[in-house]
């Protein structure tokens, strides 16, 4: 397929392309304050700071069996996750050490006693009926105009910034089935039915109706908003005459971002403020499989609230009951009949993990013993600085006496290795900012290691073109000789080094998984700019020279 010198160079330059996308875009993408983060790879808490927990059950006044202990962890692990998540930190570090204590890294946030507080704080799971959204249509004119009083900056601007393809009322339009058959807020977002510019705003360049031109309708009964106006959005639904102007007896809650469809959208949904249960009265939730196969959470209730929630799901039924941990909407079943003391949610064509981790988190609000923090650090950015820059000296240093060597060795060929080297460096980067990943101290030696490494394929096609010109071959026999008999060298060298940093990042935690996903990375691009990289270079020189007699090497 990539035999042909266009095709080869072709491949180069689209994955040089895509290495400089991811590394413009983590260059780009907003930072807390809105503004730009300015890095292209995520730093990790050794390089930029940020803050260190080690926290554990608070079993003071009570005494958990070993199997109650080990259950208690795994629910205080997802609720951990899902307010470290809700924080906003960029790659946040959330494992559980040993059998009874859950590390969490923080990096780069300062503000370290807020997030203490968050992280100790008791889970708490709710029940709340979803409320019609035709409730919510009268009182979207009033909200709008009191978000244009209150924040005259957002509504300012040319006309209503109404998503593409509008319809005319978000309660007119249903939710767009994806191609897995899952509804989702498609790029047909509508807005709202009320154009009328409110009362003191009519002006030009006034959007009217700024939070209805940002709403269309979500899966199963939501409110979906495009994920970018987020924090603007939020910070209109927060304030108190927005709060005021909603239905009595209703709020609305956002949906917990990893339960999104769609990845593009951020959902909230319209509830009832008082719940109809809470999770103190959940005894067990357990993931099963129905009489025809599929996935169920079955869950218990005490017996006296068994009888409050028969009597209100029987008020309810065919309506949706939000589930929401730590006023956070993770799923809405629908109601089909009176629930009792036992009841059971039907997960549709979803997977048992995924009951498993609904039933995770309905014990999660429940927790027998509350969290507490045992060991609390805190690292400054001044180390992350001078590791930086120990580490830009180590890599420059150790880039320069490769560069010389393989001048000093190989002469023009080594200038050819030089730069597959400048690709290879390229390539590692694009990887690290494609996967999020985090480069940590660590992985900083993992790169400036792999970088010798890559020159090591190199040496040793070298050494083979060498021997093959030694024996009388011309130059386009060699080098083709060269590459051919060298490959299987390489690969085998290269593929120990693999399964070693497979082993260290399965066995590793935090600073070794660092240096082990470095290490993979390097190598991997390693192998691909010497054995690729390098031998097109070689094509392109000899296709310029055919009749070329030697090769300085």
């Amino acid at each position: 397929m990539f035999q042909t010198l266009r095709a080869r160079v072709a491949l180069i330059l689209l994955a040089v392309a895509a290495s400089s996308f991811f590394l413009y875009r983590n260059y780009m993408r907003g930072g807390p304050d809105g503004k730009p983060a300015g890095q292209m790879v995520t730093l990790g808490l050794d390089l930029q700071g940020g803050s260190h927990y080690a926290l554990e059950l608070d079993q003071t006044g009570q005494k958990l069996t070993a199997a109650q202990r080990d259950d208690a962890i795994e629910r205080a692990l997802t609720v951990v996750r899902m307010r470290v998540d809700e924080m906003g930190v960029a790659e946040p570090l959330v494992q559980k050490s040993g059998k009874d204590r859950i590390i969490v890294e923080l990096a780069g946030l300062k503000e370290g006693n807020s997030a203490k507080e968050v992280l100790q704080k008791t889970a708490f799971l709710e029940f709340q009926i979803v409320r019609p959204l035709t409730e919510l249509q009268p009182a979207l004119p009033r909200i709008d105009q009191a978000i244009a009083r209150a924040f005259p900056a957002s509504a300012r601007g040319a006309g209503a910034a109404a998503p593409a393809n509008p319809v005319g009322g978000i309660l007119q339009t249903a939710p767009k089935a994806d191609s897995a058959g899952r509804d989702s807020a498609g790029d047909s977002t509508a807005v709202a039915a009320n154009t009328t510019t409110p009362a003191g705003t009519a002006a030009a360049g006034v959007n009217a109706a700024p939070l209805s031109s940002k709403i269309g309708p979500g899966p199963d009964g939501s409110l979906a908003i495009r994920k970018a106006d987020e924090a603007e959005v939020a910070r209109w639904l927060a304030h108190p005459e927005v709060q005021r102007l909603l239905p009595r007896g209703s709020e609305l809650l956002w949906s917990i971002p990893e339960t999104e469809a769609n990845p593009e959208y951020r959902t909230f949904w319209f509830v009832e403020n008082r719940p109809i249960m809470t999770g103190e009265y959940l005894e067990d939730a357990q993931a099963q499989s129905d009489q025809f196969g599929r996935p169920v959470v079955a869950f218990e209730l005490s017996r006296a609230a068994g009888r409050r929630f028969e009597k209100a799901t029987g008020e309810h039924i065919n309506e949706q009951m939000a589930i929401v941990l730590d006023n956070r909407v993770y799923t809405a079943p629908s109601i089909r009949s009176q629930i009792g003391s036992r009841g059971q949610i039907e997960m549709g064509t979803s997977k048992l993990e995924d009951a498993s981790e609904l039933a995770l988190v309905l014990r999660a609000g429940a927790l027998p013993a509350p969290l507490k923090v045992v060991e609390e650090r805190s690292v400054g950015p001044s180390l992350g600085r001078d590791s930086i820059q120990n580490g830009k000296t180590a890599g420059l240093i150790g880039v320069m006496i490769v560069i010389g060597l393989m001048l000093l060795f190989y002469k023009f060929s080594g200038l050819l290795a030089v730069a597959a080297l400048s690709v290879y460096v390229l390539f590692v980067l694009g990887s690290l900012a494609a996967l999020d990943a985090v480069l940590t101290f660590p992985g900083i030696a993992g790169l400036i290691l792999s970088i010798g490494m890559a020159v090591d394929a190199n040496v040793l096609v070298y050494e083979r073109i060498r021997e093959e010109l030694d024996a009388g071959r011309n130059v386009k026999a060699a080098v083709s000789e060269g590459f051919r008999h060298a490959l299987s060298a390489i690969v085998d060298s290269n593929l120990t080094t693999l399964i070693t940093a497979a082993i260290l990042y399965y066995v590793g935690t935090g600073p070794v998984r660092g240096f082990a996903v470095t290490l993979a990375l390097g190598i991997i691009a390693s192998m691909f700019t010497a054995i690729f990289v390098t031998r097109t270079l070689f094509l392109a020189y000899l296709q310029r020279r055919p009749a070329a007699q030697s090769l300085s090497i």
